[in-house]
């Protein structure tokens, strides 16, 4: 088995396949790392690929694109370190056979997580006295926090995060309510959910989390009309993409105070200076780190390490993205 290593080298690298990690890696069959530390070019990755059965990417690699498979001559599996897979492969690569797989399902586990940690956060207003502690002072017989529990939540979108953002809110006894084109209603009764629409939603939730995949149907798709719905008190999350969000408009909204939210996503990233999200009491602002936390980079990549096994032994795949599935996903990494 000839495996190329496109993954630049680095503290990226390092973390998603540390010493340990790389002797496993290694002992799957003949490795050829990037020896650089920036990931290859286009015309870089033609260059490289004659050859190898396996290539491992990650975050900013290139695009197999017609030019780079018409030398890929003995390319099997591609495993994606990252989540979503849309801005690297497309039908091109499944045209030709070639299997994708990626850690998205750890991905989604971890940012489901994290989407439960910036709701209780938020909530419980716990930046705010953190705050007032370190600066000294103390609160007052006046208390803002909430808790979640009884609570009910709204999400946007219905893929693998959403499923585990439910599975996660169960001992909160939440009532969660779905916006999702896809999902079933036998989805929804085994689930213990009620599918409604983004008004009801918008106009009635304590929480509104959103899931969906950033796709030009998605774009701006929370605007004005629904973000002056959000009912006074309530909570916005955004863990997904952030231009599913009309952010001009989540801007002027917010500077009223309705309402609090936590933003790991944004339309321009990093967040430029002079953002009016900025300076927000009420606002959380974190630099797209929904998940997967450090601790997981390493599992990610030992779990697509035993995939690879697999493939190679008898074809089996835990992990595989689908074209269809591919064609869902986020297309901006």
């Amino acid at each position: 088995m000839k495996i190329l290593v496109a993954m630049p080298a680095g503290e990226i690298r390092d973390s998603f396949i540390p010493y340990d990690t790389k002797k496993k890696l290694e002992a799957l069959g003949e490795i050829t790392w990037n020896g650089g530390t920036e990931n290859f070019s286009t015309d870089e990755l033609r260059g490289k690929i004659a050859g190898f059965d396996i290539c491992i990417t990650g975050w900013g690699s290139a695009y197999f694109d017609e030019s780079v498979l018409d030398n890929s001559d003995a390319l099997k599996l591609i495993a994606h370190t990252g989540g979503t897979v849309a801005p690297y492969v497309g039908d091109a690569v499944y045209g030709k056979g070639i299997k994708v797989i990626s850690g998205n399902t750890m991905y989604a586990e971890s940012v489901a997580e994290g989407t439960v940690a910036y709701i209780l956060g938020s909530l419980r207003d716990i930046v705010y006295y953190n705050n007032e502690v370190q600066q000294g002072r103390w609160r007052s017989d006046i208390v803002t926090n909430e808790g979640l529990l009884d609570q009910t939540v709204g999400l946007i979108g219905y893929g693998a995060i959403a499923r585990h953002v439910v599975q996660m809110l169960k001992p909160f006894r939440t009532k969660i309510k779905v916006y999702s084109r896809h999902i079933s209603a036998e989805t929804c009764r085994e689930s213990g959910i009620k599918k409604a629409t983004l008004e009801d939603i918008f106009s009635t939730c304590k929480v509104i989390s959103l899931h969906s995949a950033l796709t030009p149907d998605t774009h701006h798709m929370i605007g004005r009309e629904l973000l002056s719905m959000i009912p006074d008190g309530s909570v916005l999350i955004n863990t997904a993409r952030g231009a599913i969000i009309d952010e001009s408009a989540l801007e002027q909204e917010l500077v009223k105070k309705r309402f609090k939210a936590v933003l790991d996503v944004f339309e321009v990233e990093p967040l430029p200076m002079g953002s009016k999200l900025r300076g927000l009491d009420h606002v959380i602002l974190i630099p797209h780190m929904g998940g997967p936390t450090l601790d997981r980079w390493k599992m990610i990549t030992e779990e697509l390490i035993k995939d690879i096994q697999n493939f190679w032994k008898n074809g089996n795949l835990k992990y595989e993205i689908s074209r269809e599935y591919s064609g869902t996903m986020t297309r901006k990494a």
